[in-house]
């Protein structure tokens, strides 16, 4: 009976999640404005493979489940219709945000620098919009930029720390409640609840910090991991 009952509540628990990523997508896209796709996914694996699996062919991914595959990330879209296509034909699918053009950005760096970095910010009175985390990786979403003016302002830094990355034009992002080979991907600072698109700050405004807090943390974290 009880093995009836977990079967049951674990049955729930998916079909819960399913939803959530379908609202979710439809919330970024057609609410925020958001260009949104499924990302690649996790596969399932016997026992005896050593750690999560990535739905594309590369059988050594270094970012399991963290990327966009088929479609391809030209493909993201605020097309309602299309979304709901993808979602129910792949419930379990991650949604992937392609960043820049009018879409946000992100700067992201190893999760110990990014909490140290949030707290620096925080200390300073300054503003801030959502944040996206994982077990390994923060992520603070920014307004977006284009590549001459991220050129110019790196290029007036002393040192960039390789454990930061930008997350541009042509770039992309698993936004909540995707799940990747690193577990699950959550908001760190949610977006204000019914807020009709999520104010962001302008990548000026954060980087200082940022390049502070993944220079001091110890082991630069500079291992590619989402």
């Amino acid at each position: 009976m009880r093995e009836i009952l977990g079967r049951r509540r674990r049955l729930r628990f998916r079909r819960k999640a399913r939803t959530a990523r379908l609202d979710a997508a439809v919330t970024f896209a057609v609410e925020w404005g958001w260009p949104v796709l499924p990302g690649a996914g996790l596969r399932a694996t016997t026992r005896t493979t050593a750690g999560p699996a990535c739905s594309c062919p590369d059988p050594d991914c270094v970012v399991p489940g963290a990327h966009p595959y088929d479609p391809g990330l030209l493909a993201a879209t605020t097309d309602e219709r299309m979304i709901r296509w993808w979602w129910t034909r792949r419930p379990d699918a991650p949604v992937v945000l392609a960043t820049g053009g009018r879409a946000p950005c992100a700067v992201s760096l190893p999760a110990v620098a990014g909490a140290r970095a949030l707290a620096a910010l925080d200390a300073t009175g300054m503003r801030l919009g959502p944040v996206v985390a994982t077990a390994t990786r923060w992520s603070i979403l920014v307004a977006p930029y284009g590549l001459e003016r991220l050129g110019e302002l790196l290029y007036a830094k002393d040192s960039v720390p390789s454990s930061l990355r930008f997350h541009g034009e042509g770039g992309y992002l698993l936004l909540p409640p995707s799940v990747a080979g690193t577990g699950q991907v959550r908001w760190e600072r949610a977006p204000l609840a019914g807020s009709a698109r999520p104010w962001l700050p302008d990548v000026e405004a954060v980087v200082d910090a940022l390049i502070e807090a993944s220079t001091s943390t110890p082991g630069g974290g500079s291992r590619l991991a989402y």
